[in-house]
């Protein structure tokens, strides 16, 4: 009897530093077991190839890229401009955050040497591989060009299927409309919602800068977010808030970077599902 309850009294000795411990951990473990189980954020880009991407060059297709427009290079992807094209993910995506940290090289191209430089981040992208002028899906674009990042354009065919409304300034700004956030919704089918700052005087030369630009001066690395929540399409250019749609068709697709005449470097390209 002695023995056994020498046995009970270690047994309940253990049980109590397990339950004040040991228990807690256990706990731990469950939280954690379920926390893995939910979506997490997706590399696009490993730093070191492509992988999760295809090429495809206006003229030369799906992965002809004899050119070498889209390498990368120390850790970097590095895209020409040389040709336009694209690189395109092999998956397509709907609600999530998209951060895309960016700079831009020396060289411009033509038919743009000399002209602001210019890409684009294309969310929503369907349909056929260069449908859109024979280079890019029809898509929706958060736009990378000196001045005028963050503005969103229409990568569209004409028709309802691609579209974007925004809150917008009562007057145009060369001819498009001007996101402003307590603005009366505008609706679009092609052309563009320019960011909220986009200078009114701005020109299409290397090296513009507005007085209200958001990205940082050349050499400097810019960070963009794109919120993709449902129907709606939030731009973050270096934790300001330059644009938001608040309804958009299609809400889900592929993601395009662009090659359009100017050299630029993507170090990072993190997807976090919402």
């Amino acid at each position: 009897m002695k023995r056994l309850f020498l046995l009970f009294l270690i047994f309940s000795f253990s049980m109590s530093n397990f339950m004040e411990s040991g228990f807690a951990s256990g706990s731990d473990f469950f939280v954690n077991k379920n926390v893995s189980s939910k979506k997490t954020k997706i590399q696009l880009f490993n730093g070191k190839n492509l992988d999760g991407w295809y090429t495809f060059i206006k003229e030369k297709g799906k992965n002809n890229d004899p050119n070498k427009v889209f390498t990368v290079q120390h850790g970097l992807i590095r895209i020409s401009g040389e040709e336009f094209g694209c690189i395109t993910t092999n998956e397509e995506y709907d609600n999530y955050k998209l951060v895309v940290e960016f700079k831009w090289g020396d060289i411009t191209y033509a038919p743009r040497v000399g002209k602001a430089r210019d890409s684009g981040v294309l969310l929503h992208s369907t349909g056929e591989d260069g449908g859109y002028s024979g280079i890019w899906m029809h898509s929706i674009e958060c736009q990378l060009i000196e001045g005028g990042t963050g503005d969103m354009l229409v990568v569209g065919d004409g028709s309802q299927k691609f579209s974007l409304t925004c809150p917008v300034a009562p007057e145009k700004q060369a001819g498009s409309y001007v996101f402003k956030p307590d603005g009366n919704p505008a609706t679009i089918n092609g052309g563009r919602i320019n960011w909220y700052g986009r200078d009114p005087e701005w020109k299409d030369v290397k090296g513009f800068r507005g007085a209200r630009d958001v990205e940082k001066p050349l050499g400097n690395w810019n960070r963009m977010e794109c919120v993709v929540k449902g129907k709606e399409i939030s731009i973050f250019l270096n934790g300001t808030l330059v644009n938001h749609a608040i309804d958009v068709q299609p809400q889900k697709g592929r993601i395009q970077i662009q090659s359009e005449g100017a050299e630029i470097f993507v170090r990072r390209v993190e997807l976090n599902p919402l």
